[in-house]
């Protein structure tokens, strides 16, 4: 058999005494592309991180061509030959490709004092040569799409001749058009016999691509099988530690409920032209539609968070003035971000206080101290409520996982008190387990007689959810579907009619 380029064993590693690893194994081939699996918090990225130097493992050996290494620093993987491309990308916006992927070691002229800039940018496409990239090293990288913003990141991973790539959530932002680019550039690599390891929850992808797949849960190795014939039943449960139940879709007719919230003729800019929706008591309102299509820009303006052009909201038949995000949350209206990072959480701070964050004012005591035992006894409570996995409500929120994360934002406008949840992208960057959970606790919500609405790029998950779904395509709604009309192919009919978009309101 062939010798792994890598090969991990027994490998631990703990964070403030939380066993992220425990005893993990991986091996991986030369010329392989290899998936790593597994629930969010099941020590993917914590494992790979160790193998590119970003942690230091508590015990266990990493070998290299058999041999063991001991690899104390990110510039230490890179000198081995081992790039990672990290979810979130580490690119300087007013930096030219050129200068992000030789940043710090840049070429020098004559004398060793000025930057060779030509001799750096001839390097930069020598690279995108080899991965038959069309860009311009000049040019700088916040004017490239996210997409050719990760091609930099791999092209400047390969610029330390990288036998080994590690690539975590590498399609998360990509449209289908840009993940087939980035696919292309995976089957070059694999052909000049680097190894990649691809972290993923998106399980169609992984069909396309992986060779051999790695699960792992709570930290420990669980088994590698062959991608190709391995059921996807069968993964996840290896993945979850049980078979998952598929719910039926048996959606309650909502259409008599009480319309809690309208939106009419709602404009901004170009991104909303003439949007109006309803949506009632107890009901789950899709929006699906193309990147760009204008859903989350909706959101934003209904929610204040953006300044509209012209339009109107009414809540509960009552016409509201909403200026900010404060006005919204005083009409009983919550907005979940897609970015939950940036946005939704303050990850530096613990799971009880990001639960009350947006109720602060109901824990001061005399008006000026805050109440920590009330604001306890309330994190603790939607802890439980919610199934929240935290050691306690002290935690720090940035130590656990995105679908843990995703809750305690939940939990932060069930304390609120809100009748109307907006859902953007709720499941992006969450495993198929958490996934499950989060599906349960929305249709939970709806049965209490929240009115929800949830924005997705997930079709089977706008589909699976929805009592009614509508459109949108180039800033305007195009159509309407009931969950018993709504299909992949005529969602995707109404999110291209460009005719419809474009027709003077």
């Amino acid at each position: 058999m062939t010798q792994p380029v890598v090969a991990i064993r027994d490998l631990s590693k703990a964070f403030a005494g939380v066993r992220a690893l425990d005893r993990a194994q991986f091996e991986l081939l030369p010329g392989e592309v290899h998936a790593l699996m597994g629930e969010n918090g099941a020590g993917k990225s914590t494992l790979m991180k160790v193998l590119a130097g970003v942690y230091r493992k508590d015990s266990g050996e990493v070998l290299l061509d058999g041999r063991p290494v001991d690899i104390e620093s990110p510039r230490a993987a890179q000198a081995l030959g081992i790039g990672i491309i990290h979810q979130e990308l580490n690119l300087m916006n007013h930096l030219s490709a050129a200068q992000n992927i030789f940043i710090g070691r840049e070429p020098r002229g004559r004398f060793g004092v000025f930057i060779d800039e030509e001799a750096m940018c001839q390097e930069a496409q020598r690279i995108f040569e080899r991965m038959n990239l069309k860009l311009d090293p000049r040019t700088p990288v916040g004017e490239l799409t996210v997409a050719r913003q990760q091609m930099v990141e791999i092209a400047k991973a390969l610029s330390f001749d990288s036998r080994v790539l590690i690539m975590d959530e590498p399609t998360a932002a990509l449209n289908n058009e840009e993940v087939a680019d980035l696919f292309r550039i995976i089957a070059r690599l694999k052909s000049r016999g680097v190894a990649i390891v691809y972290i993923s929850h998106k399980m169609d992808e992984l069909k396309r691509i992986a060779d051999r797949v790695t699960v792992m849960r709570d930290g420990q190795y669980i088994a590698t099988v062959p991608m190709a014939t391995t059921p996807m039943d069968t993964l996840i449960a290896m993945m979850v530690g049980r078979q998952l139940a598929e719910a039926e879709h048996q959606m309650p007719d909502t259409s008599g409920n009480e319309v809690v919230l309208e939106a009419r003729g709602i404009r901004r800019g170009s991104m909303v032209r003439d949007a109006s929706f309803v949506l009632r008591r107890g009901e789950i309102l899709g929006f699906a539609g193309l990147m760009g299509a204008g859903r989350t820009e909706l959101a934003r303006a209904v929610f204040g968070a953006d300044r509209i052009d012209a339009g109107e909201v009414f809540v509960h038949g009552k016409k509201v003035s909403i200026r900010s995000p404060e006005d919204a949350v005083a009409h009983g209206i919550g907005y979940l971000s897609e970015d939950r990072k940036h946005f939704g959480l303050a990850t530096g701070m613990d799971v009880e206080t990001n639960i009350a964050l947006a109720s602060m004012k109901r824990f001061l005591s005399g008006g000026f101290f805050i109440d920590q035992a009330a604001v306890e006894s309330a994190g603790e409570r939607y802890v439980r409520q919610l199934g929240i996995k935290t050691p306690s409500v002290r935690q720090q929120v940035r130590l656990l996982s995105g679908g843990n994360q995703q809750k305690i934002v939940i939990a932060k406008w069930l304390l609120r008190d809100c009748d109307v949840l907006f859902f953007d992208e709720p499941t992006r960057g969450i495993d198929v387990g958490a996934k499950a959970e989060i599906y349960r606790l929305l249709n939970e919500l709806a049965a209490q007689g929240k009115a929800i609405v949830i924005i997705s790029s997930e079709l089977p998950e706008v589909l699976r959810m929805s009592h009614r779904v509508l459109v949108m395509c180039e800033g305007r709604i195009t159509g309407e579907l009931t969950a018993r009309e709504a299909s992949q192919e005529k969602i995707m009919q109404l999110a291209t009619r460009r005719e419809a978009a474009t027709a003077a309101p």
